[in-house]
């Protein structure tokens, strides 16, 4: 077919209504309406797990072996763990992110009473009282406290406000959409592939494009604790490819242009025919793309697999500079990663074996091996 003709002003404009949207895990629901909203504009039919993690069916030509692609609406944020004597609070971090990146934010706070504003500080914040100590202190969550926009001189004005521990601590992400592409916010990771499948499906729809088999559009709830895409899936789909963030930094083959098809990341290598197929499909359709191999992570494809999906799992991401802090992507590589995942959609399938769970030899597949010279 024609190359996809991706609607940039609906994918910016989908992302900017997201990152506005506070959801950090556990506090996700308000998201997941505004998803299920946008699915049911675009005519296709949804279903949601109980928690609201949500799968939409893109009809295809056939049903199996159906493929799914996934990303995870959730963000980082933090949680109260105590009131203090003084009426500030103590954080604990929700995901993995560094109290650094923390200092300073602006913040809500959803507590039994109204929501509140406030700030994350660290204990000493006031270098007309502290001098050099502002700079020498520790970081982390213990070197950091929530002051909150309300009259409180202690504990029990807190508390009467309705602030307890547990209560969720959404960051502000601050998007900024800037004249030359980039895109700089807390929360890209990862609500701009959100944005991204919303903007694929969005094309597939307006320009009648039909997937090859039953394609499943799954939006997870909590990906950043490390559950993700565990309960979400149905057993006919026997790949699935995840839209996440690639980290741009030192050391790292990402960019922030193009895509970035995974290999492997902490939990071991992604499928080898899969992940091969996506960089052929990039190749094919001439979509800037570049390979990498992350130390330090993991996505909704671990999830996956840990809870006892017999599927293939991938990786294709945007880059991002600073992931898990003050965040930035250029929105050529939203566009770019788009049309690949059209491309995957409309794509043959080649191993038709996996339209069966359990199956013989037969149509097993081959991996490329030395035969030593015999």
């Amino acid at each position: 077919m024609s190359r996809p003709a991706i609607d940039l002003d609906y994918l910016t404009d989908r992302l900017a209504r997201l990152l506005n949207m506070p959801s950090p895990t556990g506090y996700t629901d308000e998201a997941v309406w505004e998803l299920c909203r946008e699915l049911g504009r675009l005519g296709l039919d949804y279903e949601l797990t109980r928690r609201g993690a949500i799968r939409a069916r893109l009809p295809g030509r056939e049903s199996k072996p159906a493929r799914a692609i996934v990303a995870h609406v959730d963000t980082l944020g933090a949680q109260v763990k105590a009131v203090k004597d003084n009426g500030r609070l103590e954080l604990v971090p929700i995901g993995h992110w560094s109290s650094r990146f923390a200092e300073g934010a602006r913040c809500t706070l959803f507590c039994e009473g109204q929501p509140l504003r406030g700030t994350i500080l660290p204990l000493k914040a006031s270098g007309h009282t502290f001098n050099e100590e502002v700079d020498t202190q520790p970081v982390s969550w213990r070197q950091v406290e929530l002051r909150i926009d309300a009259v409180t001189h202690g504990r029990d004005d807190t508390l009467a406000l309705g602030v307890d521990v547990g209560d969720i601590v959404a960051i502000d992400a601050q998007p900024e959409f800037m004249d030359t592409g980039f895109i700089v916010s807390r929360h890209l990771d990862d609500k701009a592939g959100v944005a991204t499948m919303l903007a694929a499906m969005e094309c597939m729809v307006r320009e009648e494009r039909t997937p090859t088999v039953d394609t499943w559009w799954l939006f997870t709830i909590a990906e950043e604790v490390g559950l993700g895409a565990s309960s979400v899936l149905i057993p006919d789909v026997a790949a699935m490819v995840t839209v996440d963030n690639g980290t741009t930094a030192p050391g790292q083959n990402s960019s922030e242009f193009g895509v970035t098809i995974a290999m492997a990341d902490q939990t071991g290598p992604f499928d080898w025919h899969l992940s091969r197929k996506l960089v052929q499909l990039a190749r094919d359709h001439e979509i800037p793309h570049q390979k990498d191999v992350f130390r330090y992570y993991r996505s909704d494809s671990a999830s996956a697999l840990e809870a006892g999906a017999d599927i293939r799992t991938a990786l294709v991401t945007f880059g991002i500079d600073a992931s898990h802090g003050y965040e930035r992507i250029h929105e050529s590589a939203l566009v770019d990663l788009a049309r690949l995942l059209i491309a995957y959609a409309e794509s043959d399938v080649e191993i038709e074996r996996d339209a069966r769970p359990l199956s013989g030899v037969k149509g097993f597949t081959h991996q490329p091996v030395d035969d030593g010279g015999q």
